[in-house]
């Protein structure tokens, strides 16, 4: 059986109703102020999660390093594992996730969280798949970082886009958020089927000439309603 297109059929291949939906991520980014307002409210986050002893810690770095903004988290966090060790207090997971929720504050100014470090030679930087090259202790490496969760976004790219995701990405999303990168093990396959954008036919617009005839003829409309008005308004006099 053969198919013909015609204005109520058309003939598509199944790629063109496809489209990869990708998840599109940016970096962490946090700063600490160390100020008496915020080490307050601190140490009662602390009191609330049983942690009392991180409170004084931190009370300890700011009295050696100032009260900022801090605006590289990380290079914070060493400090503040190393001031834990003298204080025999464990740097642990619930402890850095109490000090990023309840003393840093998010700001687009302040240096990507590293979440790892592959030394030189063990991964290549590529950007768009979220390695980057960086430079830690003076020697070159590949990092990835902390996705921030809150600027995680959702892009839909056609299956016959030209070039793909990488192209796709590069002229729709880097233009924008420059330090954004796709998380591919998020990526998802799906179909849609817009009947609309196949099939609908908007109606052509009116000329110049048809909208100023009827322009012409309301205000010869308007015209003979107001003069019927002034007539019936001296006939009352």
């Amino acid at each position: 059986m053969s198919f013909e297109e015609t204005e109520q059929s058309k003939i598509f291949p199944n790629e063109a109703f496809g489209y990869r939906k990708i998840v599109v991520e940016r970096p962490l980014r946090l700063k600490v102020e160390l100020t008496k307002a915020v080490l307050a409210r601190f140490r009662k986050a602390c009191a609330e999660a049983k942690e009392e002893p991180l409170a004084d810690v931190i009370d300890a770095i700011a009295s050696v390093i100032g009260q900022g903004p801090h605006m590289d988290f990380g290079e914070f966090i060493a400090a503040v594992e190393t001031a834990a060790d003298r204080a025999s207090i464990k740097p642990t997971a619930k402890r850095q996730k109490l000090i990023m929720t309840a003393l840093a504050e998010r700001d687009e100014t302040a240096a990507p969280i590293i979440k790892r470090v592959y030394r030189q030679g063990k991964a290549e930087a590529n950007p768009l798949r979220g390695r980057f090259e960086a430079t830690i202790g003076g020697r070159p490496c590949v990092v990835e970082y902390e996705p921030d969760t809150e600027l995680r976004d959702t892009e839909q790219v056609p299956l016959l886009e030209e070039g793909g995701i990488d192209a796709f990405f590069r002229r729709e999303v880097l233009p924008h958020v420059p330090d954004a990168w796709i998380d591919d093990a998020s990526t998802k396959i799906g179909y849609e089927i817009s009947f609309t954008r196949y099939f609908y036919k908007p109606k052509p617009l009116r000329t110049l000439a048809e909208i100023r005839a009827d322009i012409e003829a309301l205000e010869k409309e308007t015209s003979g309603l107001l003069a019927q008005i002034l007539v019936d308004v001296e006939d009352e006099r």
